[in-house]
C-alpha cells in the first residue's frame, strides 16, 4: 500500500496528474484508510502506467478509459484509427508552419511579385514605412476589387517613377505628411503635382483631364488609416483648383 506521492513518483507523473486522472474516471480512487490517507495497491500503479503510456502516445483521455478496457482486436482497431487522426493532425501542423513560414515574406503574402518589387523599388527612393503601407494596402484592395483597373494604374505608376520630377514630388508629398495644414509649402506643392499631371497628357491619365483627377490623392497613395491636416489640405487645394478649371472651361465654352 502506497501514498499517492509514491504512486506518482513510481509513474513518472505529478500528483496533480493523479487527481485529473480521478477526476475523468480514468484510475479508480481507492478508500481511505484509518488516518483519512488514500492507500494505493500495485494495480493502480500498473493502470497509472498504462494511462500515462497512451497519453504520451497521443491518445485523447477520451478514449483511454475505452482502450483499458478493450479486447486485443478492439484495441488494434482504435489504435489505428486513432493513428490516422493523428497522421491528419500532422498534416495540418505542417501546413500550419508553412503557413506562418510564409509570413516571413511580408509584403509578398498579400500582393502579386511585381507589387512586391515595386514596394522595394519605393524603399530603396526613400519613401517612408508609412508611404509603403499606404500603398501595400492600395494595391491590396485595388486588386481584389478590380483586377484590370489595377493592372492599367499599376503600368502608369511604373513609368512615372522612371520620371526623376514624379519622384522627387512623390518623395515630398510623402514628407508633408507632417507639415502643419497652414504650411505655405503646400500650395506651391500642390501647383507642381498639378502642372506635373498637366504635362503627361490625357494619354497616361487614362483620357480623363487632370485637373478632374484626383491627382493630389493619386500622387500620394491615400488609404484608409493614414491622414493628416496637411494632407486634408493638399485634397482641398486640389478641389479648389479643379473647381477654378472647370468653372474657366464653362466659360470658354
Amino acid at each position: 500500500m502506497i501514498t499517492i506521492g509514491q504512486l506518482a513518483a513510481y509513474a513518472g507523473v505529478t500528483i496533480k496528474a493523479v487527481r485529473h486522472y480521478h477526476k475523468c474516471g480514468l484510475l479508480e480512487e481507492p478508500p481511505r484508510d484509518s488516518s483519512g490517507y488514500r492507500r494505493y495497491t500495485a494495480q493502480h500503479a500498473i493502470a497509472l502506467v498504462k494511462i500515462k503510456t497512451l497519453a504520451e502516445a497521443g491518445v485523447p483521455l477520451a478514449r483511454i478509459k475505452e482502450l483499458l478496457a478493450a479486447n486485443a482486436h478492439q484495441f488494434a482497431a482504435a489504435i489505428s484509427e486513432i493513428d490516422r487522426n493523428l497522421q491528419e493532425r500532422g498534416k495540418e501542423l505542417r501546413r500550419t508552419r508553412e503557413r506562418i513560414g510564409r509570413l516571413s515574406a511580408g509584403d509578398r503574402l498579400f500582393v502579386a511579385t511585381e507589387v512586391a518589387v515595386y514596394l522595394d523599388r519605393l524603399r530603396q527612393l526613400g519613401v517612408s514605412q508609412r508611404g509603403v503601407q499606404i500603398e501595400r494596402d492600395g494595391w491590396i484592395l485595388l486588386s481584389s476589387t478590380s483586377p484590370k483597373a489595377a493592372a492599367i494604374w499599376f503600368a502608369d505608376k511604373l513609368e512615372a517613377l522612371d520620371d526623376p520630377e514624379f519622384v522627387a514630388l512623390y518623395l515630398e508629398c510623402d514628407e508633408a505628411f507632417d507639415w502643419s495644414a497652414d504650411d505655405p509649402r503646400l500650395d506651391a506643392l500642390a501647383g507642381r503635382v498639378e502642372r506635373w499631371f498637366v504635362g503627361r497628357g490625357d494619354g497616361h491619365t487614362g483620357g480623363t483631364q487632370p485637373a478632374a483627377d484626383p491627382s493630389i490623392a493619386r500622387l500620394i497613395a491615400t488609404s484608409t488609416g493614414f491622414s493628416s491636416p496637411a494632407w486634408d489640405q493638399l485634397k482641398q487645394i486640389a478641389r479648389e483648383r479643379k473647381g477654378r478649371v472647370t468653372k474657366t472651361h464653362r466659360h470658354s465654352a
